[in-house]
């Protein structure tokens, strides 16, 4: 059982939640389809994982405002990854090693063993002498209730690495052995911490996994590491590379000697708010990963997390993604298929052909919660450059802009919303291409873009206001030629605010 000071604070936070839960649910600005918490503040996603027939997302959560602070673990439960229901609040910042408001229980991950599911989970703290990250365990047999591993903290910070960037655990299972990976710092540097575990209780120290000679950053946040096909990713957050949310490498791995050997290296998103993303196996042995869609103060785009505080809320996921590698292992990330049930299939748009020499008006459910995909026929298009207005008010909005001439695309959102700022590039690969395929999925704050089949992807927050709905396509000179156009409003699912389980 939890000691009473986390039974009460955890009983604090519930009552909290399900006392504001309408007013939440009552907020313009909530989105339709992607996750969300029940309320107050919300980002990285923690211990992604199938328990016992369900899926179970745990998050980094403040159940009391909408502002980051006091870090608790929420928790979220479903059978398809798209529908949501919200259960009791599973870790609350009681202990010693992680009770402090601008700490509490980081994030980490989740693993079964013997039917229990264990959260591996790092505990921040300050008790005058700066902050210390610390490894803890906590579990649940049930899937509800969670026990703190009376042995904690399980793993410290090792000489040389700093004891406030010593965090973000990632556990999985490989070779009949339990490794974990931490993120951490040493002279300045990102590195990721390799460590071995029979009971997932007693750690011992493999290797560095990998480490930046600076080029990557000081500090790797929220490592990810998982295996597809026979090669590994390493996926994480850099801290110190300018505009990189998040980035990724594909290479070999080394189990004996707990070394990581790089080959290919890439974004994982090119957008201004796609961070922390972990990853799960699902049953079908898909690999689907998840962030969050918001970054932070330190981010050269960076303005701040939104307006939506001002409804008692901020923070949610993007869509859920299945990522694979192409013949040249770049990552590709595609939305996964389950979103295709919220389409609404009985009031589709759909062109087969289309040729814009000015503009076009396109008309795609209600303008604000829709699926969006289509080719640009790169062979009949004469335009230099092409542009597509999202959200916009009729002359204002989300502006993506495809250079053909210089091979690049732009996503431009200072005159988005009043709101938002920033120009997110990328390259665009036209090479030996005689079209483009695009899909779009936009949402009440959201945007999200898939290029060359999901080999370049740009997310973006945009909280322009809901009569902000039209979709408009615009060429300066010669003819954009759109084949295959289809468009589906998205079903709304339930609030979470709503969902949300007081036991």
């Amino acid at each position: 059982m939890n000691n009473r000071k986390e039974q009460q604070m955890l009983r604090r936070g519930n009552e909290f939640i399900a006392a504001h839960a309408s007013s939440v649910a009552a907020s313009v600005l909530r989105q339709r389809y992607h996750f969300m918490g029940p309320g107050g503040w919300i980002n990285d996603p923690n211990g992604l994982v199938f328990f016992r027939g369900q899926y179970h997302f745990f998050y980094q959560f403040n159940p009391f405002e909408p502002f980051w602070s006091h870090m608790h673990w929420g928790h979220a439960v479903s059978d398809d990854l798209i529908h949501w229901k919200h259960l009791p609040i599973a870790l609350a910042p009681s202990e010693e090693y992680e009770c402090h408001p601008r700490g509490g229980c980081f994030s980490g991950s989740t693993i079964e063993k013997d039917g229990r599911l264990y959260l591996i989970y790092t505990g921040t703290s300050n008790h005058g002498n700066g902050f210390v990250q610390t490894q803890c365990v906590a579990w649940t047999d049930d899937g509800i209730n969670f026990v703190k591993y009376e042995g904690n903290p399980v793993l410290r910070a090792p000489q040389g690495v700093p004891t406030d960037f010593f965090r973000d655990p990632k556990v999985f299972e490989y070779g009949g052995k339990y490794f974990l990976v931490c993120g951490a710092q040493r002279e300045g540097r990102a590195q990721a911490l390799l460590y071995s575990s029979q009971d997932l209780l007693q750690w011992e120290f493999v290797n560095v996994l990998f480490e930046s000679r600076g080029e990557w950053g000081f500090m790797w946040e929220c490592p990810d590491f998982f295996p597809l096909g026979e090669k590994w990713v390493f996926v994480c957050s850099p801290m110190g590379v300018g505009e990189r949310t998040c980035v990724y490498f594909v290479g070999d791995f080394d189990a004996e000697r707990g070394r990581f050997f790089p080959q290919v290296n890439g974004e994982v998103d090119w957008g201004f708010d796609f961070y922390a993303p972990q990853s799960l196996q699902t049953p079908d042995n898909r690999r689907v990963m998840v962030g969050w869609a918001n970054g932070w103060d330190w981010m050269p785009f960076w303005k701040d997390w939104g307006p939506t505080w001002r409804d008692g809320w901020c923070g949610a996921f993007g869509v859920p993604r299945q990522v694979t590698l192409d013949e040249s292992l770049h990552l590709v990330s595609k939305p996964i298929a389950e979103i295709n049930t919220l389409r609404d299939l009985g009031k589709k748009t759909e062109h087969a052909s289309l040729a814009v020499d000015s503009t076009y008006k396109l008309n795609v459910g209600d303008g604000v919660s829709y699926d969006l995909s289509f080719e640009v026929d790169l062979e009949a298009t004469s335009a230099s450059c092409a542009e597509l207005l999202l959200r916009s008010d009729g002359e204002e909005g989300l502006r993506i802009q495809w250079d053909f001439d210089n091979a690049e695309l732009r996503v431009e959102r200072d005159r988005a919303d009043g709101w938002s700022t920033g120009v997110s590039r990328s390259p665009l690969c036209l090479m030996g291409k005689s079209q483009l395929d695009v899909r779009i999925c936009v949402d009440v704050c959201s945007v999200e873009l898939f290029v060359d089949g999901g080999r370049i992807v740009h997310s973006m927050n945009d909280f322009a206001p809901l009569e902000n709905k039209e979709i408009r396509f615009k060429v300066a000179d010669g003819q954009l030629v759109i084949k295959n156009l289809t468009g589906y409003p998205m079903k709304a699912v339930a609030d979470p605010a709503l969902t949300f389980e007081l036991h």
